[in-house]
């Protein structure tokens, strides 16, 4: 056999392991998807409407999934511009003492146990107040989303070349202008890919909502000082039961849960268009 057809056949090989340990990397999570599927959906086909909106006695999740909402709604308005800012900085001041500090501080938040979060949270905030909140879970799941928003928007920022921000500069665009019209806009794919990952972490949390947000399932509560269901929570709750029912309930809550996560990220990714640089 010539060299030329035994570099081929490595090539060949090569591709071929490499598609081999592909699919091997994300057949996990292709069960995973097909397990809730295929054991949620018929939960939810056979109450179908009342599933969706009826209360726990009732056989339904209605208050778990708008506590949900609630939920990500508040943790997105407290943590995503303080994260956007804090990433923002980090990649305009890399080489200062606070923003070396900022980027070392991201890194540990990132590893840092969520159940932690929920107990901080609960000493300065639940515990003055005398009751689970809403606002208490929202607080702790900003807390946890902020590091990952933070770091896609410094990295992603720094995938823009140097040239588009001499050439911002050269225009007469002041720092701010220069960051916030140019460089922002051609980094938005990375930086909407990072609030897409905070907001699919907090939606899954439930360690930091054990002790915040009460667990109410039985009334849709009103008001962000009121204590709120949540489907990871709900899940949790219904797993630790012998019946079968609850254990099939917590297979179609899963599947609502997963569906949220697809039907905001899918979309959203499908109609970003990447910036050529």
């Amino acid at each position: 056999m010539s060299g030329y057809n035994v570099r081929k056949l490595k090539e060949k090989l090569f591709l071929f392991l490499i598609g081999a340990l592909t699919v091997l990397m994300f057949s996990p999570l292709f069960h995973i998807i097909y397990s809730v599927f295929n054991n949620g959906i018929h939960v939810i086909l056979s109450r179908r409407i009342t599933f969706i909106t009826g209360r726990l006695s009732d056989g339904g999740i209605g208050p778990a999934i708008i506590g949900t909402f609630i939920l990500v709604f508040l943790a997105s308005l407290i943590g995503l511009p303080v994260a956007f800012l804090v990433g923002v900085y980090a990649y305009e001041y890399p080489e200062s003492t606070l923003g070396k500090a900022t980027k070392s501080l991201l890194q540990i938040m990132l590893e840092f146990p969520t159940i932690l979060v929920g107990v901080f949270i609960m000493q300065m905030l639940v515990v003055p107040m005398g009751t689970y909140s809403a606002l208490a879970g929202a607080l702790s799941l900003a807390i946890i989303m902020m590091p990952y928003v933070a770091v896609y928007t410094h990295e992603a920022m720094r995938q823009i070349p140097f040239e588009y921000r001499d050439a911002a500069f050269s225009l007469g665009l002041t720092r701010v202008k220069a960051v916030f019209r140019v460089l922002v806009p051609m980094a938005k794919r990375g930086i909407l890919t990072g609030v897409l990952i905070g907001i699919a972490k907090v939606a899954g949390e439930t360690a930091p909502l054990l002790f915040t947000v009460g667990g109410s399932y039985q009334t849709y509560q009103i008001g962000i000082t009121k204590p709120v269901g949540a489907i990871p929570l709900l899940i949790y709750t219904l797993i630790q039961s012998p019946a079968k029912e609850h254990h099939e309930m917590a297979w179609g809550a899963s599947l609502i849960l997963l569906l949220i996560f697809l039907g905001i990220f899918i979309p959203v990714r499908l109609s970003l268009r990447e910036v050529k640089v």
